[in-house]
């Protein structure tokens, strides 16, 4: 193992042991290999800046870059694609640790030979790392590993890098859930929270999820620059309550624009939302559930619920109306799944279902759904007719207290 602090600056030697130079930095390509390999050395030799390609390279040990030959080309150095430079690119950077879905700093870069290639294996995060770096030669190379991370568990920030930026669309952040991408955004400097939504932009509905998943403050940032047309096809994607969301906290001028570029059905349910103070069951709730006439049957139900968009946590559960479309009972899916085939839902759905109205204020919503133990809770207008319903998420993150996830350590140090 080698660490990158006892190579960079060091001596670049010839096959005879003649000095040439000094190293100046290590360059590794990104892409496909899960352990970058080392593609060549960045060293000042009379003066310049030469590129040295990896097939000039005998051995790399502490302190000293010993070549093959004695022949070295003074041919300046110029990045190629997907190219960076470990000093320069990602040494005392941010990264992001994807196993434990944080930022850590890159204190160490760790290099190993490892089937014919320098390759580089891991980052040292802890403060042993930099302070390997701080005191003089003899002294740091005495001090051991710190926090190691394997380096198939990071992902380096590129946006910063010319040639890699666009190439390299940071394929480990697929592990990831859009809440965890999401506290990576808020927690990252605005270029890189940038850079993340950059690499996710491909799946349009997976940006939709971490989009959802941002606070307001992050959602402008990332919504001013772009055009209302480009807007509008992100909101398309949403859940209605996180669209309508969107929509409230872009500058009134620019509202009634991306509504009108919406699809009609989105654009009502949009609009019907953003009629509710925001605090409210009627700002809080998704207008996208499931609910039935009390005549259906049960296999009917389970169709309707198969072909059904809503998310799966509003699918937990079914409504029932009457003939004059008020809310009558509800059931949960489990129970429907349990009943006989050829049911009715009248027979099936248990009675007067807990609800609020739409103008029930947050601490109205939140203790009925706690003193009943609920998961959601329908929304009903002054008819008892269902509007909506609110999940226990939407109420946490009005109560929660804000930046809760990274106080529970999700950001915590390594």
């Amino acid at each position: 193992m080698l660490h990158l602090s006892a190579v960079v600056g060091r001596a670049l030697r010839d096959g005879a042991g003649g000095r040439l130079g000094t190293v100046e930095d290590l360059i590794v390509r990104l892409g496909e290999d899960v352990y970058p390999p080392v593609t060549g050395i960045l060293a000042k030799v009379a003066g310049r800046d030469v590129f040295v390609p990896s097939d000039q390279i005998d051995d790399i040990e502490p302190g000293l870059v010993t070549l093959r030959g004695s022949r070295l080309s003074l041919e300046p150095f110029a990045r190629r694609p997907q190219e960076v430079l470990l000093r320069k690119d990602v040494l005392d950077r941010q990264l992001i640790n994807v196993e434990g879905a944080r930022l850590v700093r890159t204190n160490e870069i760790e290099i190993a030979r490892l089937d014919g290639w320098y390759r580089v294996v891991g980052v040292d995060t802890s403060p042993r790392g930099f302070l390997r770096r701080l005191l003089p030669r003899r002294l740091g190379a005495r001090v051991g590993l710190g926090s190691f991370l394997d380096w198939s568990s990071v992902e380096p920030f590129t946006g910063h890098v010319p040639t890699v930026r666009l190439r390299v669309p940071h394929p480990k952040l697929a592990r990831l859930h859009p809440a965890q991408l999401a506290d990576l955004v808020e927690a990252a400097s605005h270029r890189e929270g940038e850079e993340i939504m950059e690499a996710i932009s491909s799946d349009r509905e997976r940006e939709a999820d971490v989009f959802e998943e941002l606070d307001t403050t992050h959602q402008r940032e990332f919504l001013e620059d772009r055009s209302d047309g480009k807007i509008a096809q992100l909101v398309a994607r949403m859940e209605p309550d996180d669209a309508a969301d969107a929509v409230r906290g872009l500058p009134e001028e620019r509202q009634e624009p991306v509504l009108e570029l919406l699809p009609a059905d989105q654009r009502r349910h949009v609009r019907a939302l953003l009629g509710y103070d925001p605090a409210t069951a009627g700002g809080l709730m998704t207008t996208d559930f499931v609910c039935v006439f009390s005549q259906a049957t049960r296999d009917e139900v389970i169709e309707r619920i198969r072909h059904s968009r809503a998310p799966a946590d509003v699918l937990a559960w079914v409504f029932v109306m009457n003939e004059r479309h008020r809310l009558r009972g509800a059931i949960a899916v489990v129970d429907l799944l349990r009943a006989e085939p050829g049911a009715r839902m009248g027979e099936l759905a248990p009675p007067s279902p807990m609800r609020v109205l739409a103008d029930a204020e947050l601490e109205e919503v939140a203790r009925t759904m706690t003193d009943y133990d609920l998961t959601l809770i329908p929304v009903v207008d002054d008819q008892e007719r269902l509007v909506g319903v609110v999940t226990v998420d939407d109420v946490l993150e009005l109560i929660l207290p804000e930046g809760w996830r990274r106080s529970f350590g999700v950001f915590g140090g390594e």
